[in-house]
């Protein structure tokens, strides 16, 4: 897999679990757009639903969970640039100037662990 798809999916999870997360989902689902505009209304559900079940998963104390729901965002994000590994730039670009900064800061210490985001 590829480690942008890793890295996105892994602190899109963490990115939606703050306040940020209205911007986090904008900018996620106007990628979808550009990339893939039929799935874009579809995945901004998704992100909604899945800002729900990482808070559920916070409360309920279950990073097992929140592991789970990263694999799929890492799955669907690698998906989404198959067909075009061209698109590994731009979405570098959404995870280093949208998704990361919205993270909370005691989830900044967990970038260190973390894929090398891409590069």
């Amino acid at each position: 897999m590829e480690p942008i798809a890793v890295a996105a999916g892994t602190t899109l999870v963490g990115a939606l679990a703050g306040d940020g997360w209205p911007a986090v989902r904008a900018e996620v689902v106007a990628f979808w757009r550009r990339v893939r505009a039929g799935e874009a209304d579809a995945v901004a559900d998704d992100l909604a639903e899945l800002r729900a079940e990482v808070l559920a998963a916070r409360r309920a104390g279950d990073p097992e969970l929140e592991r789970a729901l990263a694999e799929i965002w890492q799955r669907r994000f690698q998906e989404l640039l198959r067909p075009d590994p061209g698109l590994a730039g731009e979405l570098r670009s959404i995870l280093e100037q949208h998704l990361t900064p919205a993270l909370a800061p005691d989830e900044w210490a967990d970038q260190d662990e973390r894929p090398d985001r891409g590069r």
